[in-house]
């Protein structure tokens, strides 16, 4: 066997065929739409403005769910991570949380406007399916070093984040086109006709409706998964493989100051991924209360986004195979901070400090400020996230790529709460309560410590190497 048949993990390729990195990439395909179209653009606004009392009570409720869902995942990853790499396999791991993302997805079809006395059984529903979708990219994120070389790693990533960022598109724009209204009272969508299959809009029916569809989608894209792309094999022997593998997780914690590079880069994607989720968790309930953007406007922001998202993670995964990763995420960074300084001075009467007189229309300036800003975390954030992963791998020992991309669920969740927390508390406690501000002040307060998050994960970037041109 020689070096050009390894894989990034030391695994061979020869069974790897094309169908098998075809499946694997179907995986982003077919998540993505629960990131699209439940977190950042329709489901999290329709929450925030319909089925709470009001959109910054949404915002608050909606952060303390998304933390408390983070505190749960960043407990279990690791853990889960040590026991799989003990058992071998992991497609039966996935298959099992894929199955509670569908069973949560699929019950916010119950969302009805003002809640209905459900409102925390909702937010509970959410809870689920979004730590479902988390658990099972730990496990899949694990297998990508196993189907190809180190240096093409960095492309399959960046294909599969852009492939999943095209799928969000697809699945955004079939809500548009087919299932919400183009404004509130229309009757009709952005294609003039009724929304399908009788979906009544007085009760909201294609917001509430994109719970069952994300459910759908992931259940029938992710089976190319399941039938082509290679698995690990079973170990002849189970019995103690368990205990051996929560004992050596045990053994990683202990000793993983000592490590100063693994050390630092799971610090620094700690805060930069709590603040990129925190910036995809809260966009749209953002755009919803302080812009005053309904569900099409915050469509075509999606699709936007999504769309620049692909180009900027295909882009992302070529430059990581060129440059390497470390470079590829202190850049997104950058933009990433000058974006957040962007929005949080910017509303209806201001654009970027400076006072403005109030427009009219869909197409204001601070409406085109916000759509560049979209587009912006579009390609900035699918950049991060695609040389994340493989900046991981560099980190990682040769056997262990389900614990310690536990351990990189771990550090991405581990202040999960942080982001969500802190915009609640600066968005009430802050905003609302000691500054007296309007619901829509308050929550460009609240969006505010996203840009501290960011600053701290650029700055311990410094003591991280790569495979590239450090090591």
């Amino acid at each position: 066997m020689n070096a050009e048949t390894l894989s990034a993990s030391g695994q061979s390729t020869a069974n790897v065929s094309k169908k098998g990195i075809w499946g694997w990439m179907a995986f982003d395909w077919a998540a993505q739409p629960f990131h699209t179209l439940l977190i950042t653009f329709i489901f999290a606004r329709y929450f925030a403005s319909e089925v709470a009392p009001d959109a910054a009570t949404g915002q608050i409720w909606w952060g303390y769910m998304l933390a408390i869902a983070g505190i749960l995942s960043a407990m279990l990853s690791p853990v889960l991570g040590a026991i799989a790499d003990a058992t071998g396999p992991r497609k039966p791991w996935i298959a099992a949380f894929t199955l509670l993302t569908v069973v949560g997805t699929g019950c916010l079809w119950f969302a009805v406007p003002g809640g209905g006395g459900i409102t925390f059984w909702i937010l509970v529903a959410f809870g689920v399916g979004m730590i479902g979708v988390e658990f099972a990219a730990v496990f899949n994120n694990a297998i990508m070093p196993d189907l190809v070389s180190r240096e093409t790693l960095g492309r399959l990533s960046g294909n599969a984040w852009a492939l999943g960022y095209i799928g969000g598109v697809f699945s955004l724009l079939f809500v548009l086109l087919m299932m919400v209204e183009s404004s509130p009272g229309s009757g009709h969508t952005i294609l003039g006709i009724a929304p399908i299959m009788g979906l009544d809009q007085i009760v909201r029916g294609g917001e509430r409706a994109v719970g069952p569809l994300t459910a759908i989608w992931f259940t029938i894209f992710i089976i190319p998964f399941f039938l082509f792309t290679p698995d690990s094999a079973k170990p002849e022997r189970i019995e103690g493989a368990i205990k051996k593998g929560l004992v050596e997780l045990a053994s990683i914690l202990r000793t993983l100051p000592n490590n100063k590079s693994l050390f630092a880069y799971l610090g620094s994607s700690m805060f930069y991924r709590d603040a990129l989720n925190g910036l995809y968790g809260f966009g749209g309930i953002y755009a919803g209360g302080v812009l005053k953007w309904e569900a099409t406007q915050l469509g075509l922001f999606g699709i936007l986004a999504a769309f620049t998202g692909a180009i900027g993670a295909w882009l992302g995964g070529h430059m990581d195979d060129r440059f390497g990763p470390k470079k590829v995420i202190t850049v997104s960074i950058i933009v990433l901070i000058v974006v957040c300084l962007m929005i949080v001075t910017t509303d209806r009467q201001t654009l970027l400090t400076m006072p403005i007189a109030q427009v009219p229309g869909p197409f204001a300036a601070p409406d085109i400020l916000f759509y560049i800003c979209g587009a912006l975390i579009g390609a900035a954030g699918g950049a991060l996230q695609t040389a994340s992963r493989t900046l991981m791998v560099d980190q990682a020992e040769r056997g262990d790529m389900t614990k310690a991309f536990g351990l990189y669920a771990l550090s991405g969740r581990a202040t999960s709460f942080l982001a969500p927390m802190l915009v609640a508390l600066f968005t009430g406690a802050v905003g609302k309560s000691m500054m007296g501000l309007s619901d829509s002040a308050a929550q460009r307060v609240g969006i505010s410590p996203l840009i501290g998050l960011f600053a701290i994960g650029l700055i311990l970037l410094i003591w991280v190497k790569q495979y590239k041109s450090e090591n």
